[in-house]
């Protein structure tokens, strides 16, 4: 494996993150992350809103049959996990959220969810 050593090298993910901020300026903001390790990689998160994965899996034309979703956390934490080619990098996105629980409460001597 060889690292980037200079910005030029990680302009793969560099440039669709710009071509990003242009086009989808509009969605939610996830946590960006590029690497040296892996210079034509972006990855994209989300965080405590899997809402916000939707509108990003459609601008960037990803299939709902290619997101993987998984717990993690003692199964406290559900996972949306997806991946595309998208202007000359591997642009992963991930949200995460809480799992959703049914809450009982208990009102005048009667269960209501």
């Amino acid at each position: 494996m060889r690292y980037a050593d200079t910005v030029e090298e990680l302009s793969p993910a560099l440039m669709a993150l710009r071509l990003l901020a242009v086009d989808f300026a509009k969605l939610p903001a996830p946590c960006v992350r590029i690497s040296p390790i892996f210079p034509a990689v972006l990855d994209l998160s989300l965080h405590d809103d899997l809402g916000a994965f939707e509108p990003w899996r459609v601008a960037l034309g990803i299939a709902r049959e290619d997101i993987d979703f998984h717990t993690q956390g003692d199964g406290q934490t559900w996972v949306l996990c997806a991946s595309i080619d998208y202007a000359g990098a591997r642009v992963t996105l991930n949200a995460f959220g809480d799992v959703l629980r049914r809450v009982l409460t208990v009102v005048g001597g009667c269960h209501a969810a």
